[in-house]
């Protein structure tokens, strides 16, 4: 192409980069916050993958279109069909209605576009980091020596925590690898699915994973230090144990105390073993005083994974790894760049390539720092008191309920319940349950997930939106109801 075409793309590119230019954009997600919020129209969209994906067949654009087309297009196309967690009756993934500060906030971070690899490449948001991790660690009482890293969620935190703690066992495995025997991993059969992918992903293997039973959904102590003594007579080396505050299918919360415990007791050479706590859902009851009990225990823990993005409300994506030691996030990776991280001791310790498994990496920081000067711990704290408080509400209703029944006590803002089909068999009645809840969420009425518990497919709430209150946990039994008696009539 000619240098013409540049200089033309160029004037492109100058155009939009006013506030007027912007506006197109910046009213589709405010519209989208502004309308959403008062619970108005569909939760989420009944048009099929197939559907939407026929809409969008069309060549790639060569020529350009005015920025006002971009984003009539845009909300012609796709918007009519996205999830609208800010919706109060999207009641399903872990995935946050995020503050709206944080929203506007991820603009400024992509205009920015610093790359948190080292500090030179992000000389205001390096330091920023260091200053938000060191608030969290304070949080888990911790002392000077703790640090930690942004990551891109929970799964990436435990992986990197892992590394740390498969070179803590293994202190050659850079240049070595693992060996014929390598240590297990420890972990509760709730544990979430990133514990065994980090064991697949690192050359563990699935095999050395050892899985302990639960006992109302949390890690059974007893059981794990069964576990622990026939390991150590046996002669296996333990990489890790792994704990969960806030599973993934219910929300419960591990006894880290006595989990911390066991670690200690059958550690080796009076070190206790690698305890590592998934904290990715529920630590935001660290904030809390209603809910801090849950996480007693857990300053006890030598890494943590915390997921601002989700009991947090920001956007995606804000995760969180938290160590007791820094220098053993240092240890995870030894690798030489001399073309990005130097030599120097003191610039190591501010640039973060190197202690994170991402090298781009955006400023994600600024989003929770936006969070924390705009509505203050406390007000933080008390949306997540009340996400849980609305789980509790949809217990309180279902208690004596002639069609559902709450499966566990809520811990936090999650619960699993079951429909209590009359006369079918258990494959029948799982598949009605899958009929349900896909009937439910494509009327539009509100959006709800299930999940297999207890050896049976259930219904299960996450109220992740701040703006969800009592009327729209009534509103989702009155809508159960009615679409379970639409079910019920057509089956068979």
């Amino acid at each position: 192409m000619t240098d013409n075409a540049a200089l033309e793309a160029l004037a492109l590119l100058e155009a939009d980069t006013s506030l007027e230019a912007a506006r197109p954009i910046l009213a589709l997600a405010a519209d989208y916050l502004t309308g959403t919020r008062l619970g108005e129209g569909p939760v989420s969209t009944w048009h099929s993958a197939e559907v939407i994906a026929g809409r969008l067949q069309e060549s790639m654009p060569r020529r350009s279109r005015p920025l006002a087309d971009v984003a009539r297009r845009l909300s012609s196309l796709l918007l009519e069909d996205v999830n609208r967690l800010a919706h109060p009756m999207y009641i399903g993934h872990q995935v946050s209605a995020p503050l709206p500060a944080a929203v506007w906030t991820d603009a400024l971070i992509s205009a920015l576009n610093q790359s948190m690899a080292v500090r030179e490449m992000s000389p205001s948001f390096t330091p920023l980091e260091h200053q938000v991790v060191e608030w969290m660690t304070d949080l888990l009482g911790w002392d000077s020596r703790a640090g930690g890293t942004m990551t891109s969620g929970g799964t990436e935190a435990t992986f990197t925590a892992l590394l740390a703690a498969r070179r803590r066992a293994i202190p050659d495995v850079w240049s070595r690898g693992m060996g014929a025997t390598p240590p297990v991993l420890v972990c509760g059969e709730h544990a979430h699915y990133a514990v065994a992918r980090a064991a697949g992903n690192m050359g563990l293997g699935m095999e050395r994973v050892v899985t302990v039973r639960s006992e109302a959904h949390r890690l059974s102590v007893p059981a794990l230090r069964d576990t622990l003594a026939a390991l150590r007579s046996r002669g296996e080396r333990v990489m890790a144990v792994v704990a969960t505050a806030g599973c993934t299918a219910t929300g419960a919360f591990d006894d880290l105390d006595a989990v911390a415990d066991a670690c200690a007791e059958f550690g080796d050479r009076g070190e206790p073993l690698w305890l590592h706590v998934d904290a990715a859902h529920g630590g935001a009851a660290l904030l809390s005083p209603t809910h801090a009990h849950r996480v007693r225990g857990i300053a006890r823990a030598r890494s943590v994974a915390w997921d601002p993005h989700k009991t947090l409300l920001l956007p995606l994506a804000a995760g969180l790894l938290l160590m007791r030691e820094e220098h053993d996030l240092d240890a995870a990776f030894s690798q030489q760049a001399p073309y990005l991280f130097t030599p120097n001791d003191d610039a190591r310790a501010w640039d973060m390539g190197p202690r994170s498994f991402q090298c781009s990496r955006r400023a994600d920081v600024l989003k929770l720092w936006v969070a924390f000067e705009r509505y203050g711990a406390d007000a933080l704290a008390a949306l997540y008191d009340r996400l849980c408080r609305m789980a509790q509400t949809l217990h309180a209703r279902l208690a004596d309920h002639a069609l559902f029944t709450p499966l566990h006590e809520p811990e936090s803002n999650i619960l699993c319940f079951a429909w209590n089909v009359p006369g079918v068999s258990p494959e029948e009645r799982d598949a009605l349950t899958n009929a349900l809840r896909e009937r439910y969420n494509r009327s539009g009425r509100g959006w709800i997930t299930a999940t297999a518990l207890d050896g049976q497919r259930v219904l299960r709430i996450t109220v992740m939106n701040a703006r969800t209150d009592v009327s729209h946990i009534d509103a989702l039994v009155d809508g159960l109801e009615a679409e379970a008696a639409y079910v019920l009539k057509h089956h068979r």
